[in-house]
């Protein structure tokens, strides 16, 4: 399961959800408002409660959780004691940053760097992150996303990514090794350079083997490719995975594609759309996923994402591991 990291924008623990998140989907809002240190526990309850071992720390891009307890001993004791006392542990500790972005990176970079920083003092030897994206030149604002195999301006606009990434990362692995983390897991998602084997391969052979694959399933779906064929394919380097569904939606898929870039505020005008576990693939499909997952001798947790814009974030977290619960057993 997949908890977001309290804030500490004062200094300490904020004590009241982020306000100013009454838009978006509803999981988004949920996810936002995990943000107090009330709010952080609860999720630490509704994890022992359907009777998950391991939790996924994200930050969401946000800093000052991970300042405060880099801080501070005791307070990092407290935070330890709020997952051993409910029989938890912590598989990953995941940025989420975006580290070659224009105008935020640096941060982003700082980002990256203080999770590293946390997950040694919290003795975790895997952090999660985006490989991220570039601008378009000095003056970019944006990251440009370039993916079309096109030649021209967009292709060596592609390679001028790729070389920045990857200067990038040998500096960031080095400085993660010498921190105590094995492992750091790209999650193949569009937007970013690393988003399926053929780039995380890519990475991982100019990086070194620190490097990996975060796998979920809702990403690949969409852009048609099959998650079990990515773990087999992946093998060893798969480090980490999340587990969401995602729905097409037929008569949207028919005119808007694959590629439909419209709100996911409103889920109903949308080629497709991120489902709870079950909910458009059935148990037998996952089944067969984490079968494949055993084939390859990952032996680490999976992580539950709720993004179901149709329920509440409890409601696809316990609908989710009803799902997993027997399949995971039956291993």
């Amino acid at each position: 399961m997949i908890v977001r990291l309290f804030t500490a924008s004062s200094g300490k623990p904020d004590t009241e959800p982020t306000a100013g998140v009454a838009s978006g989907p509803a999981w988004m809002q949920a996810n936002q408002a995990t943000v107090s240190k009330e709010t952080f526990e609860a999720r630490l309850d509704l994890a022992a409660s359907i009777g998950a071992r391991g939790i996924e720390v994200t930050q969401f891009q946000r800093i000052s959780g991970a300042e405060f307890l880099l801080s501070s001993a005791a307070a990092r004791d407290e935070f330890m004691e709020a997952f051993a006392s409910r029989d938890l542990t912590i598989s990953a500790m995941n940025c989420a940053a975006s580290p070659l972005h224009p105008v935020h990176g640096g941060a982003h970079r700082h980002l990256i760097r203080q999770t590293i920083r946390l997950a040694e003092q919290l003795k975790v030897d895997k952090i999660a992150s985006m490989s991220g994206a570039g601008g378009d030149g000095p003056r970019a604002s944006i990251v440009n996303w370039t993916f079309l195999p096109y030649g021209g301006d967009a292709a060596a606009l592609r390679e001028d990514h790729w070389r920045a990434a990857i200067g990038l990362w040998k500096e960031l692995a080095r400085f993660a090794a010498d921190h105590g983390i094995r492992r750091i897991a790209f999650e193949l998602h569009p937007g970013n350079l690393v988003y399926n084997v053929p780039t995380l391969l890519r990475m991982r052979e100019a990086v070194g083997p620190i490097i990996g694959a975060n796998v979920d399933p809702s990403h690949l779906f969409w852009q048609l490719m099959d998650p079990i064929a990515v773990v087999r394919a992946l093998g060893p380097a798969v480090y980490h995975v999340q587990l969401k569904d995602t729905e097409f939606v037929p008569g949207q898929l028919a005119v808007a594609g694959v590629l439909d870039s419209r709100s996911l505020d409103d889920p109903q005008e949308r080629a497709w759309i991120h489902r709870t576990v079950g909910r458009a693939h059935a148990p037998e499909f996952w089944g067969r996923f984490l079968a494949a997952l055993a084939e390859v001798r990952y032996g680490d947790f999976v992580s539950i994402e709720a993004e179901d814009s149709f329920q509440s974030y409890e409601e696809g977290v316990r609908e989710a591991a009803d799902v997993l619960r027997p399949l995971l057993e039956a291993l």
